[in-house]
């Protein structure tokens, strides 16, 4: 693991899912369904992974709960026996303090990079944002997050992400404030900073398609956004990687902007948009359920459940879309993901 350069696949363009947590019906951590997981996507072909991510539940964290260092050693663990070498992210929350122990802890368990949420950091002003970014990336390499504020995250204008991009250590931004204009000012401050060495991901599990197809060119220099890091990698992933290396292949074409659109469809369905992304985390984990990876749906907060009508919402587009799902690979492999 020493001699692998993680920039290398990162900035040629990975799937990274965000790892769901396992628990069992009594809320606490089920470690065999948690290495299945990773062994799914590692299997299925994932670049990368992402845990301790907002799909994992940013509240493994609470002291009471205390899961942040045992889910970040389990899946370190399964990318030690991985066949090839994977990217690895820890998701980092909360004030400076937290962030630089949670940085550390990430570098102890041989984490390449910090993917950094600044929600815990609401009322900031951008001077402390960027030196709290400047005390993280001491530590460890930044992945960037515009997690959009429905979800735990905060507005971050092209002001704030002009700098950001300034800071040496940086290596990739997740986008995802599911806004085109916030897209835009990502991409924007990116260019103009200069700064080609920092990987652009896409975030925005509502226009995933879009994105990776899509040459954003400003003053005439031009930048793509080369790869996924989302929730909605988490299911369906093998199908999720071919479809990242499809649009690097094709770049744009009729049947993959159709394809992109039944995938929103999808994500709509997954994420809960009609009642504001409330059933995310759990719709995530119904899929994964139906698959049989996961035993029930159960998140940390009991109250954190599938919105009403949003289970019919997931029987439709899995039969409107059965070229998306991947439930035969699963269904081969999983009992021996599950040993």
């Amino acid at each position: 693991m020493d001699a692998f350069d993680f920039r290398k696949p990162l900035s040629d363009g990975i799937a990274i899912p965000a790892h769901p947590l396992a628990l069992t019906a009594s809320r606490k951590l089920d470690e065999r369904r948690q290495r299945a997981l990773s062994r799914y996507y590692i299997a299925a072909g994932a670049g990368g992974l992402a845990v301790g991510v907002h799909t994992t539940q940013f509240a493994i964290r609470a002291p009471r709960v205390g899961l942040l260092k045992p889910v970040l050693q389990l899946a370190a663990e399964e990318m030690d026996r991985a066949p090839q070498p994977l990217v690895r992210i820890g998701g980092i929350c909360g004030q400076t303090a937290q962030a630089v122990s949670e940085a550390e802890c990430l570098n102890e368990l041989g984490y390449h990079a910090g993917l950094l949420s600044l929600g815990a950091l609401r009322e900031a002003n951008p001077d402390d944002l960027i030196a709290h970014c400047r005390a993280v990336a001491q530590i460890i390499p930044v992945i960037g997050f515009y997690l959009q504020p429905s979800v735990g995250g905060r507005s971050l204008p092209h002001a704030f992400w002009r700098r950001f991009a300034e800071i040496e250590n940086v290596a990739a931004i997740k986008i995802a404030p599911f806004n085109r204009y916030q897209t835009l000012d990502v991409v924007r401050a990116v260019i103009e900073a200069g700064r080609d060495d920092i990987a652009l991901y896409t975030g925005n599990d509502d226009n995933i398609v879009a994105d990776l197809i899509t040459p954003f060119r400003i003053a005439g220099r031009e930048r793509r956004i080369v790869g996924g890091l989302l929730g909605h990698w988490s299911v369906w992933t093998r199908n999720a990687v071919t479809l990242l290396q499809r649009c690097q292949r094709e770049k744009a074409s009729p049947d993959l902007l159709r394809l992109g659109i039944e995938i929103t469809d999808c994500n709509a369905a997954f994420f809960d948009a009609a009642h504001g992304f409330r059933g995310c985390i759990a719709g995530l984990h119904e899929i994964l359920r139906r698959q049989g990876l996961l035993e029930g749906l159960w998140c940390l907060d009991a109250h954190e459940t599938l919105s009403p009508g949003q289970l019919a919402e997931i029987d439709r587009v899995r039969l409107a879309y059965p070229h998306l799902h991947d439930d035969e690979f699963v269904a081969t492999h999983r009992d021996t993901w599950l040993r």
